[in-house]
């Protein structure tokens, strides 16, 4: 069985003949031991607070707690210092804030000289110290001069029972002047009120402001209360002063109104001070005239 005939067919078996015998059955291989799996602990780089701790010990917990122990005891000794009335810090902060804004673009200045003697009461008459707020008087005026325009509003505290209008009329009426800083098409002047002191439509200010609030609308000057300043675009007119003037003038309260208004907003326009000339002469506007004429006759003009 299983041979090729002569012919060459190849000749199978019948079914039912002898089956070929089955393969040999598969033996399993012995399973190879496998090791015990080993656990790899990772450590993770500690943190700044915990290796600050671990490099200064109970040294990392003492000194904040000497810190706030040290700020508890500055503030209680600010507290409690004494001849401090009890709402002062209190008043400090509810005072009222300048609006002016930016810093200014030149040193503050101001007529600053001697403490003077304290101003006697029942001879003058206007508030030492005013509400802090300022509130601008409304109303555009025509346009006084040629040359470049310069805008400026009016403002006054409240509280100090001075009537607006009429300040912004006086204002007015000096800086269209002729013989003021406008003067032979120098600049013009305009003043403009509420709703373009709300869009920044303007180029200064002038302030009435009490005594007692000087040092907050021209904060490191040192008017003592008792002279006027111009801080960044503000001219701020002491009401003492806008009341009283000053010794020198002898009573001439109308010219010293002219020459302050004159003088402070010389500053905001860029001017600095200027000396008396020489004995007799006529002082410059820009003369601190406020705290002596030095010789020189009073002047309330910039061109008089």
């Amino acid at each position: 069985m299983g041979g090729r005939p002569a012919d060459g067919r190849r000749v199978y078996p019948r079914p039912g003949g002898p089956r070929p015998p089955r393969p040999a059955p598969l033996v399993a291989r012995p399973a190879l031991p496998v090791p015990p799996r080993q656990r790899v602990t990772v450590r993770s780089r500690p943190g700044r607070v915990r290796r600050f701790v671990l490099r200064y010990g109970w040294r990392a917990y003492a000194v904040p707690l000497l810190t706030i122990a040290t700020i508890a005891v500055l503030l209680d000794l600010a507290l409690s210092t004494p001849g401090t009335p009890a709402g002062a810090a209190a008043a400090a902060v509810s005072m009222a804030v300048p609006t002016v804004e930016s810093v200014p673009t030149a040193p503050a200045e101001g007529d600053v000289g001697p403490i003077r003697a304290p101003q006697v009461a029942g001879k003058e008459t206007y508030v030492e110290v005013g509400d802090g707020s300022l509130s601008v008087v409304d109303g555009t005026s025509k346009v006084y001069g040629s040359g470049p325009l310069q805008r400026f509003i009016v403002e006054v505290e409240d509280g100090i029972d001075v009537d607006g209008a009429g300040f912004a009329a006086a204002v007015e009426s000096t800086l269209g002047d002729p013989r003021s800083w406008g003067n032979e098409g120098r600049m013009s002047f305009q003043r403009v009120g509420v709703d373009e002191a709300a869009a920044g439509q303007f180029e200064f200010k002038v302030s009435l402001v009490s005594p007692g609030h000087m040092e907050t609308y021209c904060p490191g000057v040192g008017t003592g209360g008792y002279t006027s300043c111009r801080y960044a675009d503000r001219a701020v007119i002491n009401l003492a002063r806008w009341a009283t003037a000053v010794p020198d003038y002898e009573g001439d309260i109308a010219t010293y109104r002219l020459y302050v208004i004159n003088h402070e907003v010389g500053h905001v326009l860029g001017n600095g001070h200027e000396p008396c000339p020489g004995t007799g002469q006529i002082a410059p506007v820009m003369q601190q005239q406020t705290l002596g004429l030095e010789g020189c006759v009073k002047n309330a003009w910039p061109y008089p």
